[in-house]
């Protein structure tokens, strides 16, 4: 009986690595493709590559238009990051230890942007944008990509204040340090983890952004996704491998810091 039970548990554990095996797989796989199709020899995007080259690298980063669609990839995602953290904080701090009516309401409205369809939000904001005359312009692209980064930040943010012990913010208090002091020189450095975490992940939606960048973009301002998108409808070249990955390089970089800012917090 013992040994069947053993028998029976062997089968689940293997089914079950089988079977994550298999969905990694499927996951995985299609970007490894890309990776390797970058490297094709062939000016069309065939598996297996017939050779191996770097001469898409050398078009791509000798392309005036696709480095400047990168540059602009960045500064987007940087300031997006930036602006996105600096709302979620004080956001953050009011929906965790705030005690006012419509409290859950506002949980709710801030985090809306990831329940409704992109492409709603996408035009929505393209006739806003549009009547002010501002297509096109960086100030758009930040303001638009905000609104679907915010989300990621609150609730890293908010995750992180849940699970933060406020005796010690009270005790720097009863110390004699105010309750902004407190939270500045005891509950922030306790909370960075998720503060980084969040910056993180806001970068990551606006980086990888392209229906609402599509809506955004212009002859001369548009982001890699965009660049991508544009040249896809003309002519499909290992040049767009290239570009994506670019794009997979560095989300797999920030994920691995948001893992690695992660396990520091668990630690602590």
């Amino acid at each position: 009986m013992l040994l069947s039970h053993n028998s029976l548990g062997w089968k689940l554990k293997y089914s079950l690595y089988v079977t994550s095996g298999a969905i990694a797989a499927f996951l995985v796989l299609p970007i490894i493709f890309i990776v390797f199709l970058s490297f094709g020899s062939s000016q069309w995007l065939i598996f297996p590559p017939p050779a191996w080259t770097l001469k898409w690298y050398i078009q791509f980063f000798n392309n005036p238009e696709w480095i400047d669609a990168a540059i602009t990839s960045l500064e987007v995602a940087c300031l997006t990051s930036i602006i996105a953290t600096l709302i979620a904080m004080p956001a953050s701090f009011a929906l965790v230890r705030g005690r006012f009516k419509g409290r859950d309401y506002l949980y709710s409205f801030f985090t809306l942007p990831m329940m409704i369809p992109v492409v709603i939000i996408a035009v929505a904001l393209y006739s806003v944008f549009l009547t002010l005359g501002l297509t096109g312009t960086m100030f758009a692209f930040v303001v638009s990509h905000i609104i679907v980064a915010l989300p990621f930040a609150i609730i890293s943010i908010i995750n992180s204040l849940r699970l933060f012990d406020k005796s010690i913010e009270d005790a720097a208090v009863i110390c004699g340090a105010s309750r902004l002091q407190a939270i500045f020189k005891v509950t922030f450095p306790l909370i960075k983890p998720g503060i980084v975490s969040g910056a993180l992940f806001a970068f990551l939606a606006s980086w990888d952004e392209v229906v609402i960048s599509v809506m955004m973009a212009s002859p001369d301002l548009q982001t890699l996704p965009v660049k991508m998108w544009s040249t896809l409808r003309q002519d499909l070249t290992p040049v767009i491998a290239v570009a994506s990955t670019a794009l997979i390089i560095l989300s797999l970089f920030i994920m691995i810091i948001a893992s690695f800012v992660r396990k520091q917090s668990n630690r602590h």
